[in-house]
This record gives C-alpha cells, sequence and structure tokens, in this order.
C-alpha cells in the first residue's frame, strides 16, 4: 500500500498501466499492482484535485474484475460523500 501511496504522491502524471477509470463504475479509479506472480487492485476516488481517497484493495484472481469488488468501492465512496456532506 505504501507503494500505491509514493506512486499518486510522486508522479504528476501516473501511466494508464497502473492507474485507469474503471468503465462502468461510478468514478472509481483502480491502482494495478504486480508484486512477483500476484496481482493487486487498490480502488480508489478523488475528492478533489488533490485529494485520493484509497477505498479498498483485493488480489486479484481473474481476469475479470469482481463485481462485488467495484460495488464496494463505490458504496464506500457514497458513504464518504454522504458524511462529509453532513459535516457542513
Amino acid at each position: 500500500m505504501a507503494w500505491v501511496l509514493r506512486l499518486l504522491e510522486d508522479l504528476e502524471m501516473i501511466p494508464a498501466t497502473y492507474f485507469k477509470k474503471l468503465i462502468g463504475a461510478e468514478e472509481i479509479w483502480e491502482c494495478r499492482i504486480q508484486y512477483g506472480s500476484n496481482i493487486y487492485r487498490v480502488f480508489c476516488f478523488f475528492d478533489s484535485h488533490s485529494v485520493v481517497i484509497l477505498t479498498h484493495g483485493f488480489e486479484k484472481k481473474s481476469m475479470k474484475t469482481p463485481k462485488q469488488e467495484i460495488d464496494r468501492a463505490e458504496t464506500y465512496r457514497r458513504d464518504y460523500l454522504n458524511r462529509k456532506g453532513k459535516k457542513r
């Protein structure tokens, strides 16, 4: 996870190889990580141009990203935005 944070902090433009918006998802982005033969995904979304909220990560074991993981990230995003809205 520390590697993901450094990547987001240090690079002005992150290559699509590592970071892309999920198609069909509600403003959810994924950070792709390969470590040895293991593949991991960390989902996130933007709160502003400079704030990235990491929702969760998981080990990817199939070619297709599990819908339940995308749904989880979208739920976390909605919850975050609802809580943020209530603090105003």
